[in-house]
């Protein structure tokens, strides 16, 4: 079954004379994500501490997925370094979660599970490496291992074999070119066959919701808003998001003043405070301090 769905992907035959337009579309979308990534959408560097600096160090892209496939996933991203000294990446965490195939200097190549992180994500770049993943949309993870809630997956990173056991991470890292690699993901996720779950994408709506409306600032009224009881909310959360509702609220909401920290422009802390629904510019300061692991201006002045 596989197959066939694989085949209407556009997955290249080998000569360029035989590539169908949906070939060609592909690779312009692959060309279009790669300058989309250089820092001139806020939504393509939202969460990375520092874009600008980690940008110099690795070639970033963020092709799409087939298009039966983009229900599910909201991008794939592919990372290729080679470095002469050691470089730590930082990533304040969305409500998503991850498979990645990795190849890392001085290991084996391997795939694994990365749930959502409880708290800034790290990870050390050194050598020369290459980094094929699979970002799903929130809600969407469950529909691909549907044999436990998502909150299960939190704050975990499960490699092989306990996950995806007869899977070769090489057919997936070795391809020389980007299409090559899109399409072997593809190949992947169209073989762990997703279905729609009306569950996942009532899911994958609420947390659209809060990522778009700022008015959104405190789960009880949100819930009310929604004709769910908080219980429930919560309850959806955890067996299709991996977090809860509140989480999510707060999340974006560092994601926003990481953002604004990141302008090269002044900021009115109390303003952005207040436009975030904070109490006051202290609680904002709080959580981004806790979150990013310096403060709002201190991160700031740090980047320029």
């Amino acid at each position: 079954m596989a197959a066939p769905r694989h085949s209407a992907t556009g997955e290249p035959d080998g000569t360029r004379e035989d590539r169908t337009r949906e070939d060609e579309a592909r690779e312009d979308e692959t060309r279009d994500e790669d300058t989309q990534v250089d820092g001139t959408r806020a939504d393509d560097t939202r969460g990375i501490v520092d874009p600008a600096e980690l940008l110099t160090r690795v070639r970033f892209r963020r092709p799409e997925p087939a298009p039966p496939l983009r229900p599910y996933v909201e991008h794939y991203w592919l990372i290729d370094w080679d470095l002469t000294e050691p470089y730590v990446s930082h990533v304040v965490p969305h409500p998503a979660v991850h498979i990645v195939f990795q190849r890392l200097a001085g290991e084996d190549a391997f795939v694994e599970i990365a749930g959502i992180p409880h708290g800034l994500f790290a990870q050390k770049l050194e050598g020369r490496g290459r980094v094929c993943g699979i970002k799903f949309r929130p809600g969407a993870f469950r529909t691909v291992v549907p044999e436990r809630p998502v909150s299960q997956w939190t704050g975990a990173r499960v490699r092989q074999p306990e996950v995806f056991p007869d899977t070769d991470p090489a057919t997936v890292l070795d391809p020389a070119d980007d299409r090559a690699r899109v399409a072997a993901l593809d190949t992947f996720l169209l073989a762990l066959d997703p279905r729609p779950d009306p569950q996942a994408e009532l899911a994958t709506a609420l947390v659209d919701r809060i990522r778009t409306d700022r008015t959104i600032r405190r789960v009880t009224d949100f819930a009310r808003t929604e004709g769910l009881s908080v219980r429930l909310l919560q309850r959806l959360f955890a067996a299709y998001v991996g977090v809860g509702p509140k989480w999510v609220i707060l999340r974006y909401r560092i994601h926003e003043a990481l953002e604004r920290a990141g302008t090269g422009t002044p900021v009115d802390w109390a303003g952005l405070a207040a436009d975030l629904g904070y109490a006051d510019q202290a609680h904002l300061v709080r959580d981004f301090t806790t979150t990013v692991g310096v403060s709002p201006t201190a991160y700031a002045q740090g980047v320029h």
